[in-house]
């Protein structure tokens, strides 16, 4: 049997308000896609809000609460398709365009082909510094790494899936991102982008990043950029 063309992997932690909508967006845009939901141990409706509305075919997978990372890497270690991409659980990035990043990647045969908000004329934050600290953490990982990105923070991430098993992943929380990033840019990867739309939420909406996390981020890219992977 031929692997799917692509998986979406879908980590959530206490996002009942919007992990619904996010699941229908994507069974109506993505009907083609392996759909893998993992809760992170969330203490509201989360995990039944998946259970409730997953198809057959999606897997929804339940774990103690470990950090965003950790739920990623376990979604990465069950995909199957020859892509996979995350898909966070609330609707600042929208599903619907998932499948015109699939098609860029498959008709240039992209190893890794990043969603960039920076790419398309729109608001670009609900907190400007969200704005700043995203667009110096680009702006250091570029200068780091001799790559030229647009939106290094974004979410979606789409890789081969191949070469997505092979990276030693290690990061819980939110670093699992400039961790990936820079797994690829010291592999020599190129990283194509494609413009996405955004629709960025408050701290009230429920969005989790922190100013915490951005030293964090920035001591992943010093780190991986001068040790041994």
């Amino acid at each position: 049997m031929n692997p799917p063309r692509l998986t979406i992997v879908v980590p959530a932690y206490n996002e009942e308000r919007t992990v619904g909508d996010v699941i229908a967006r994507l069974h109506e845009a993505c009907y083609f896609a392996e759909l893998i939901f993992v809760d992170d141990g969330s203490t509201d409706g989360t995990l039944r809000i998946m259970q409730d509305n997953k198809s057959p075919n999606d897997v929804v997978i339940s774990k103690p609460n470990g950090g965003k990372g950790s739920a990623v890497r376990m979604g990465f270690a069950r995909a199957r398709g020859v892509y996979t991409i995350v898909q966070d659980a609330d609707l600042e990035y929208s599903p619907e365009e998932i499948p015109q990043i699939l098609q860029y990647a498959e008709q240039n045969q992209l190893p890794a082909v990043f969603g960039s908000r920076r790419l398309k004329k729109q608001k670009q934050y609900a907190h400007i510094i969200m704005f700043i600290g995203g667009s110096a953490l680009t702006i250091l990982c570029n200068f780091l790494y001799r790559i030229r990105l647009t939106d290094q923070p974004t979410c979606y991430k789409m890789v081969r899936t191949d070469l997505l098993k092979t990276l030693p992943l290690r990061e819980n929380d939110f670093r699992f991102d400039p961790e990936l990033t820079a797994m690829l840019a010291r592999r020599g990867v190129p990283i194509a982008e494609y413009p996405i739309s955004y629709n960025p939420r408050t701290v009230a909406e429920g969005k989790k990043i922190n100013w915490r996390d951005w030293f964090r981020w920035v001591w992943v890219f010093l780190h991986m950029r001068f040790s041994k992977i």
